[in-house]
C-alpha cells in the first residue's frame, strides 16, 4: 500500500469482523469488505433512481454511511463529510419523491410526489455560479483544516455532489448533467487514491447518469 492509502479507520473493528480486511483484488489494488459492500449498495441505489423507484433512497442512506467510514480512513475528508450530508438529503429526497410537490402546483397531487421538471436558464446560471463558489470555499477549508493531500481535487466533486443531490431530490433533469461531471472527476480522484473498485463504480455511475439523463428527457418530453 502506498502513502496515499494512509489513514486510521475510525471504528474499532476488534474483536469482531474486520471491515477493512481484504475481500479481493481489483486492477492490482486491494479491495476491502467495507468498500465492496458500499459499492454494491450504491450501484443498486443509482439503478433504482434512474428508473424513478423511490426505494433507491434507503439504499443511498446505507451506502453513504459505509462510504463515510471508508473515505475518512483514506483522508478524503471532503468526500467523507459529503456522505453524511447524503444521509440527510436522502431522507428528504425519499419524502419528496413520495409526498413532495412544487410551489407552482404543476404536480397533479402532493400524495403522488413530485414529477420530473427542468430548471430555468437563470437557475442553470445560478447552479454553475454556486458550484464555483462552493468549490473555492471547500478547497480552502480542506487545505487549511485537514491533512488532505488533494484538497482542491477533493473539493470539486464534493461541491458538485451537494448541488446534484439537491437537484435529484427535487427531480430536476439537470441533476444528471451535474452527476456526469462529478462522477468523471471522482473516477480520477479515486484512481489516484488506489480505490479502484470505487473508481470503477463511479465510472458506472457516469454511464448510468447519461442513461438517466436520456430517460428523464424522454419522460419530460412525453408529458
Amino acid at each position: 500500500m502506498t502513502d496515499r492509502l494512509a489513514g486510521t479507520f475510525p471504528v474499532d473493528t476488534q474483536p469482531g469482523f474486520d471491515w477493512l480486511g481484504i475481500a479481493f483484488t481489483a486492477l492490482g489494488a486491494q479491495v476491502s469488505w467495507l468498500e465492496a459492500i458500499a459499492f454494491s449498495l450504491a450501484l443498486a441505489c443509482v439503478v433504482l433512481t434512474v428508473l424513478e423507484k423511490h426505494w433507491g433512497w434507503p439504499l443511498a442512506i446505507l451506502s453513504s454511511v459505509l462510504y463515510a467510514l471508508l473515505f475518512q480512513s483514506f483522508r478524503l475528508y471532503g468526500e467523507a463529510v459529503l456522505q453524511l450530508f447524503f444521509v440527510g438529503i436522502a431522507v428528504w429526497g425519499w419524502w419528496q419523491w413520495l409526498y413532495g410537490h412544487r410551489p407552482n402546483g404543476t404536480d397533479p397531487s402532493p400524495s403522488r410526489g413530485i414529477r420530473i421538471a427542468r430548471l430555468t436558464a437563470l437557475a442553470r446560471f445560478g447552479l454553475l455560479l454556486a458550484w464555483l463558489i462552493a468549490w473555492c470555499l471547500i478547497g480552502i477549508l480542506l487545505g487549511r483544516t485537514t491533512d488532505s493531500d488533494v484538497p482542491w481535487f477533493d473539493a470539486f466533486p464534493t461541491a458538485g455532489s451537494v448541488l446534484g443531490q439537491v437537484l435529484l431530490a427535487r427531480k430536476y433533469v439537470e441533476t444528471w448533467a451535474v452527476w456526469i461531471i462529478v462522477n468523471l472527476a471522482s473516477v480520477a480522484l479515486f484512481a489516484y487514491k488506489e480505490l479502484m473498485l470505487t473508481a470503477m463504480l463511479y465510472l458506472a455511475f457516469a454511464t448510468l447518469a447519461l442513461i438517466g439523463h436520456l430517460r428523464w428527457q424522454r419522460s419530460l418530453a412525453g408529458r
